[in-house]
């Protein structure tokens, strides 16, 4: 079922995704070569006990997930790109990182991803990501009331396609409320003018993703992480956004700390 947000409701979600914001910018700052993806783990874990916070991830077993995650965040690395699960392992210089939060801060959800490289970066890694960036800042600018969901997913395949990236349609954006994954599914490809109407008060986490020559996924034997087919690098940039008559909120918005 989708469910629409009062102006109230919405303001009462910002907390939330500051909170997510200020995690991920905090990690991104502190991941290094040779920091431990249980480190990172770790950390965020600390940071949501010390704000009062909620994890989505720790108890989360959906239909997909080989048992419960277990952890706090998601750590994608190299050609993983999505639902990473951390273990044991030293990050190496030019590895490209994804890291993917979700928490409920007094009942409502945030959920936002960012994609980085430590060490030395790979031009075609720097383009990935980037492209994943305007992607976003595309799905956002058509997260506009009188538009549907359609525009939204064309917006994303447009940039993609426009570096000659292919579009995996399994997993995508989603609504966000009291829980992390609700209706309605926003795929990152899609006719533009078609699927469900946006209305003031909807609330999605936008999440384009993309791997470097392929569409295809497979799972690891911890029955979470997803790699490419091919062993391709991925990138991954989501943030939660809130629909109003006045246009699109970034809930999970990194810029007034100083970074993008």
């Amino acid at each position: 079922m989708i469910e629409l947000r009062t102006p109230a409701e919405i303001e009462e979600m910002r907390p939330a995704g500051r909170f997510v914001a200020e995690v991920l910018a905090t990690l991104r700052d502190e991941t290094k070569v040779g920091t431990n993806l249980l480190a990172i783990d770790r950390r965020a874990h600390e940071m949501i006990r010390k704000a009062g916070a909620e994890s989505c991830y720790i108890d989360y077993h959906p239909s997909f997930g080989a048992s419960p995650f277990g952890k706090v965040i998601c750590t994608s690395i190299n050609d993983a790109v999505l639902h990473g699960l951390p273990h044991d392992y030293a990050l190496r210089d030019g590895d490209l990182v994804s890291l993917d939060f979700a928490v409920s801060v007094d009942g409502w959800v945030a959920d936002s991803a960012v994609s980085f490289v430590v060490g030395t970066p790979r031009d075609e890694d720097l383009r990935l990501i980037e492209t994943t960036e305007r992607a976003l800042d595309a799905a956002i600018a058509a997260a506009q009331v009188g538009n549907r969901i359609g525009d939204i997913s064309a917006a994303v395949a447009q940039v993609a396609h426009g570096e000659g990236y292919s579009i995996n349609t399994d997993f995508g954006g989603h609504g966000v409320g009291r829980i992390m994954h609700g209706d309605p599914h926003v795929p990152n490809d899609g006719k533009a003018g078609r699927g469900y109407p946006l209305r003031a008060g909807l609330v999605v986490a936008l999440e384009p993703w993309f791997l470097a020559t392929t569409d295809k996924l497979v799972t690891d034997p911890d029955g979470w992480t997803l790699r490419s087919a091919d062993g391709s690098r991925g990138a991954h940039s989501e943030h939660t956004v809130a629909m109003t008559a006045d246009g699109p909120i970034v809930l999970t918005d990194r810029s007034f700390l100083g970074v993008d």
